[in-house]
């Protein structure tokens, strides 16, 4: 094995010792849910089902093939249970693949190979993304991989090395979409070298080729195409909306400017006034954006880079720079039109075009690269212990808590981590609109995108609390942190920079509490605990949308009274028939009227007891898109008419 080669995957090995063990992190959760339905039907890992954001969906949709879901089958199958240190170390192998391939790669693209390979795998997000158990590190080894062979192949025409690509490329495409991008990308390469060579354009149709043939399959087996799934949820969520399309578009440039140490971005692309001057202006815009140094200052180093690539593509003479800046220029602007979320890890596959350039473009100052890889693999450790932190944090949480798992009905009100320890101790996803019993437990993420929920008539008493601080001031993702790391719902910058927690979680006992209104208003304090189910957060201060059906507890009168519903019925709502229960009686049948504010009133009765159970019925509900609730009417009070 040639020194360099050993010296770059000893390098990458040494930088996830220290996180073999890190607890199941972000989407891990979700991956594993499609591992463990694997054991029961292995050709559709996609097809579990699971809870997220409080509705139950399909993996079916999930944006990833099923390649890394079949991966984790395979050590479920082996091992039997999920364990966090096995795993990781099983997945050591495509970090190693991606070292070896970066190694190839820098080899012919540049006159410092060991310097080049080091500062690809030195990319903030490889260091930190590959402590997990997501599809993002295998993406980047097969990548890396499809593409050294097939550069391999192309300068040294070969058999072997282009059947060895092809395989490279279908484990691509099975890991994700976005590796389709291989086929125009490296037909550049094969368009400069090799046009003539046939089998070498039949090769380049792998990734399409296998993408498709999954999807037919998926169709003719189960009846649905998962990118049309996928599709619904962009709908469904408002993923493709451009507010989020330019919020990705401003945090991947910003992540751009992190690929490489932005002082080494800023000596191997920068230069003359038109570059120093596009870097000023993009300075000025971003800070229009967000005015902290941490988003313009890498805003404008990405700016200048993508500048600094079409330059090279328009004019460079070297053919290898014109395709390293294809390579980077033509995934960046896929990436801007594919992705929504604006993370850090989408850029992996053009890490090493990026780091090649600068390795090529600073070949005369290897002291300067050198010291920029020292920086960049300090912040890229300081960055991954922060996160092991936070992951650690949840899983000492769900600990403490196990002998309440034992005992009690747990709900998880939150995702990630903390839902995963949980759900191995026995507690379950809380959905949207259930409804919570005395008596049962609710644990609950400030971050990890909570819901609202009812507690059934009872109240919260905290059993449990917990801070989950970091040692380092770093943020990928934290309470206030406006970091786009994960994602740009959160803000733009790369990563952030304050002492604030990560996360409080807390865990709350429901006690039974007794109704205090007759009558209850939506917007009354006590609508929190009266509410049972079927009546989701309060809006504009005054009214509740309301699914197909609502409960609600009251406090029964001295007297009988008459039960009123005031309510809103909007234009496009499609239900016609009301009924109201109290306490499992009909007390009304109603028609609604049509479109505006009604109030709808029974006869008068008499509870049973001091508290009565009032159910509304509605005969049908809609969806809109962009809400994935199930709505019926507007309701503005409800409760005994005195």
């Amino acid at each position: 094995m040639p020194r360099g080669l050993l010296l770059a995957v000893l390098f990458t090995l040494l930088l996830r010792l220290p996180f073999l063990d890190h607890a199941i992190q972000g989407d891990d959760i979700y991956y594993l849910a499609g591992a463990q339905h694997a054991q029961m039907d292995p050709l559709h890992p996609t097809h579990a089902r699971y809870v997220f954001l409080g509705q139950v969906v399909e993996m079916q949709g999930h944006p990833h093939p099923p390649f890394n879901a079949w991966f984790l089958a395979l050590l479920l199958a082996l091992m039997g249970e999920i364990y966090e240190a096995p795993y990781h170390a099983s997945y050591l192998v495509f970090s190693a693949i991606a070292a070896a391939a970066a190694w190839s790669l820098a080899r012919r693209f540049s006159s410092q190979p060991l310097l080049a390979t080091l500062l690809t795998l030195a990319a903030p997000a490889f260091l930190v993304n590959g402590n997990s158990l997501e599809a993002d590190v295998p993406l980047m080894a097969f990548w890396l991989a499809a593409t050294a062979l097939f550069v391999r192949a192309v300068d040294e025409p070969s058999g072997w090395r282009l059947g060895a690509a092809v395989i490279a490329m279908a484990l691509a495409a099975l890991t994700a979409y976005q590796a389709v991008l291989l086929a125009p990308i490296l037909a550049a390469y094969l368009w400069q070298r090799a046009r003539a060579w046939r089998l070498g354009w039949l090769a380049l149709a792998t990734a399409p080729a296998v993408i498709a043939a999954w999807q037919l399959f998926e169709r003719l087996t189960t009846g649905s195409l998962p990118a049309a799934i996928l599709a619904g949820f962009f709908r469904t969520y408002g993923l493709q909306t451009l507010e989020r399309k330019l919020a990705n578009a401003a945090a991947l440039t910003a992540h751009l400017g992190w690929l490489v140490f932005p002082l080494l971005a800023l000596g191997a692309f920068g230069g003359g006034r038109t570059g120093w001057l596009i870097a000023g202006l993009a300075a000025l815009g971003g800070a229009a954006l967000d005015s902290h140094p941490l988003f313009w200052f890498p805003f404008a180093v990405g700016v200048l880079v993508l500048s600094c690539l079409v330059r090279l593509i328009a004019r460079a003479r070297d053919a290898d720079q014109r395709f390293l800046a294809l390579w980077a220029a033509g995934f960046f602007a896929a990436a801007l039109v594919l992705f929504f979320a604006g993370s850090a890890r989408y850029l992996l596959p053009m890490a090493a075009p990026v780091a090649l350039l600068t390795a090529r473009r600073l070949e005369a100052k290897p002291h300067w690269l050198w010291a920029g890889l020292a920086c960049q693999v300090a912040l890229g450790l300081a960055l991954a212990r922060v996160n092991y932190e936070h992951w650690e944090g949840y899983r000492e949480f769900a600990r403490t808590l196990a002998p309440e798992c034992r005992t009690r009905r747990v709900w998880i009100n939150g995702e990630w981590g903390l839902r995963f320890y949980l759900e191995a101790e026995g507690g379950l996803p809380l959905v949207r609109g259930q409804a919570v019993q005395p008596g049962e437990i609710v644990v609950s993420s400030r971050l990890a995108y909570p819901i609202r929920f009812t507690t059934g008539g009872g109240a919260p008493v905290v059993l449990a609390e917990r801070t989950i601080r970091a040692s380092l001031p770093l943020r990928l993702i934290g309470l206030g942190a406006r970091s786009a790391w994960s994602s740009a719902t959160f803000g733009l910058r790369p990563f952030d920079w304050r002492w604030d927690p990560l996360d409080a979680v807390r865990a709350e006992l429901i006690v039974e509490r007794t109704p205090e209104l007759e009558y209850l208003p939506v917007n009354s304090p006590a609508a929190e605990h009266q509410i049972v189910s079927g009546l989701y957060e309060l809006e504009e201060g005054r009214f509740r949308w309301m699914g197909g059906r609502a409960v609600v507890l009251l406090r029964s009168p001295v007297g009988a009274a008459p039960v009123e519903v005031r309510l809103f019925v909007p234009q496009h709502a499609p239900a016609r028939r009301l009924r109201l229960q109290l306490d499992g009686l009909t007390v009304l049948e109603a028609t609604l009227p049509g479109p505006g504010l009604h109030s709808i009133l029974s006869r008068p009765v008499k509870p049973g007891g001091p508290t009565a159970r009032l159910v509304i019925e509605l005969d049908r509900t809609f969806r809109v898109p962009g809400d994935h609730r199930e709505l019926g009417l507007i309701v503005v009070g409800l409760g005994f008419k005195r």
